[in-house]
């Protein structure tokens, strides 16, 4: 029996968690009568996606929110590369007990450190920027702990080879570890784009101005109930903050998949 019923549950997990999706899109495509009535025979429309656009500043999300995942991603592939390489390959005293102390991070939720955090930006004057959403995020202690196996799984005689060759220890790192890394490289970046384009909390309390604003928070402001409740309207924005995680996930699938892979086994 388990050969039939493991299939079953997996097939209504994945309807379950499609669900909203789908009935995002219905919406999104149809005026409101029609789509909280579900009539199949309703003709598609346009119009939702017309009045969401006019409706708030979405390019200037979309540009805040590019900008600001890249950032986040650049200075965590800065830090957890020189860290996993350290906690890899270099032995200094206490390392493994620092170790320890970095992977106690994964057991803090941010929202812990919301009011600390806040008062550190408000004392460096980075409140209401890109930088102050970001800082964060940077010293992530699950990018170091990717990184450090990584390099682990690099074999010793690369690294060595590469030193004799005149190679300095920042050489080594950039000429032998990186791209052997490149998989588990790939797959974090997946992870961190998709966490940090949906990020909500801490850009809402950070942010003060249109500037500034990413998308989530443009789309709670542009759904929130003081302007007006019209639940297609509000499908068609959300479909448009969703779309370019969506096309880029079907776009890559294979590559996010086998990235994943091959981060696992090593």
């Amino acid at each position: 029996m388990s050969r039939f019923i493991e299939p079953i549950l997996a097939i209504a997990l994945a309807i379950l968690w499609v669900s909203p999706l789908v009935v995002a899109v219905w919406a999104a495509f149809h005026n409101v009568s029609d789509a909280i009535n579900f009539r199949l025979s309703a003709p598609l429309t346009l119009d939702n996606f017309r009045t969401a656009w006019d409706g708030a500043p979405w390019l200037r999300y979309f540009l805040n929110t590019f900008l600001l995942v890249t950032l986040i991603l650049a200075g965590q592939f800065l830090l957890c590369t020189l860290a996993g390489f350290a906690f890899a390959q270099t032995r200094f005293a206490g390392r493994d007990t620092v170790f320890i102390l970095v992977l106690l991070q994964l057991f803090i939720l941010p929202e812990v450190l919301i009011v600390e955090n806040y008062r550190v930006a408000a004392s460096l004057g980075i409140l209401d920027s890109l930088l102050g959403i970001g800082a964060p995020y940077m010293a992530s202690a699950f990018g170091m702990f990717l990184m450090r196996q990584a390099f682990k799984s690099v074999p010793r005689d690369l690294d060595e080879a590469a030193r004799v060759e005149g190679c300095s220890t920042l050489g080594v790192l950039w000429r032998v570890y990186v791209p052997a890394a490149r998989p588990t490289y790939l797959a974090y970046a997946l992870v961190s784009i998709s966490t940090h384009w949906n990020n909500f909390l801490w850009p809402l309390i950070v942010t003060n101005s249109e500037s500034t604003r990413p998308l989530t928070v443009g789309l709670s402001l542009f759904a929130a109930p003081e302007n007006g409740v019209d639940i297609s309207v509000i499908s068609a924005a959300t479909i448009m903050v969703i779309a370019p995680l969506l096309i880029g996930f079907l776009v890559f699938q294979r590559q996010f998949v086998q990235a994943f892979l091959t981060a696992g086994v090593k």
